[in-house]
């Protein structure tokens, strides 16, 4: 198995996004895109860590078997931190996204590659912050709120608005 490579962010101050790859970097964002989104996504949030762990086809089906009873890969998988009790940290949890998933999905939508991975790892974090889209009425306050991320970093409305302003 190939080793994974860690690497630490560190602005804005108390906020560390570690990444990993499972996967060779090829077509995969850098570190910081990754902090990047992950900043974006936590708005105003002073204290934050979280692990971005970028992987292939297998692991991510083997995630999504053993932690969702779906044994096919899907594109983030998000495990939020539950602390015990009396414990208090900044540890958010863990997102895990499949690298060939979204380059596959990028391509089937006719979305930019970095749009997409944008849009996972927002969507991702948002998650870890206790958003939801089970619901309809949470659906539409999640994707709106990402809406309104993306379009803060330039990137078009992932829903159907193709023009990012």
């Amino acid at each position: 198995m190939r080793r994974a490579r860690t690497v630490g962010g560190h602005p804005p101050a108390g906020v560390v996004v570690h990444v990993q790859y499972g996967v060779p970097r090829r077509g995969v964002p850098a570190p910081a895109s990754f902090r990047r989104w992950v900043f974006a996504a936590l708005g105003r949030r002073r204290r934050a860590e979280v692990t971005v762990r970028v992987v292939g086809r297998a692991e991510g089906t083997d995630l999504n078997e053993r932690y969702r009873g779906k044994a096919v890969p899907t594109n983030v998988l998000a495990f939020p931190f539950e602390a015990p009790a009396g414990l208090r940290g900044a540890w958010l949890g863990d997102l895990v996204i499949c690298a060939p998933l979204v380059a596959e999905e990028a391509a089937a939508q006719g979305k930019g590659l970095s749009d997409h991975w944008a849009h996972l790892v927002i969507h991702g974090i948002l998650h870890l912050l206790g958003y939801d889209h089970q619901g309809e009425a949470e659906a539409a306050e999640m994707e709106n709120l990402e809406v309104t991320l993306l379009r803060r970093l330039g990137v078009a409305d992932p829903y159907g608005d193709t023009d990012a302003t």
